[in-house]
């Protein structure tokens, strides 16, 4: 098993709540752009805007703030660094939360989101429940009239 998910099933995905992985899930699903890579937070985690609200975060950062409702850099960079801290102690190892971080950070973006979109619905299954799309567009076909065939393409088969 790859270094990053052993971590993010040991580490980072115990500690998330059910609404994070459900924000997380949808972000995945969805590409939202608010999902960062490379950094922390925008705006990024300094002193002179602590209190600023959150406009985009990196992966544990959007749990905290889309998932448990955090709102300012301040609370999400605090929610960052104690969730690093938890999955460094979990996994018994310092600075262990690095392998997963560092593969979050330098994947391409499209293997990331294939990735833990994986892994966070594997999270939710092993919790007992697994998010359904509820997105325009995420099924086939919607039926226009009540007919025989309501999912008919043209062209015949579905």
């Amino acid at each position: 098993m790859e270094s990053w998910r052993k971590t993010w099933r040991e580490g980072v995905a115990p500690q998330l709540s059910d609404a994070a992985l459900e924000s997380l899930y949808r972000a995945l699903l969805t590409d939202d752009l608010r999902l960062l890579q490379g950094a922390t937070t925008t705006p990024p985690p300094l002193q002179c805007v602590q209190d600023w609200p959150v406009e985009a975060a990196c992966i544990l950062g959007y749990c905290g703030w889309q998932g448990d409702s955090l709102g300012t850099v301040n609370e999400v960079s605090e929610y960052f660094a104690e969730t690093c801290f938890e999955a460094d102690r979990l996994l018994g190892e310092p600075a262990a939360v690095r392998w997963f971080l560092n593969w979050y950070d330098e994947a391409p973006r499209d293997e990331m989101r294939r990735g833990l979109l994986g892994e966070v619905i594997r999270e939710q299954a092993l919790r007992g429940f697994v998010s359904q799309p509820r997105f325009p567009g995420a099924f086939p076909c919607k039926p226009r009239k009540k007919t025989r065939f309501p999912c008919k393409r043209e062209g015949g088969r579905r």
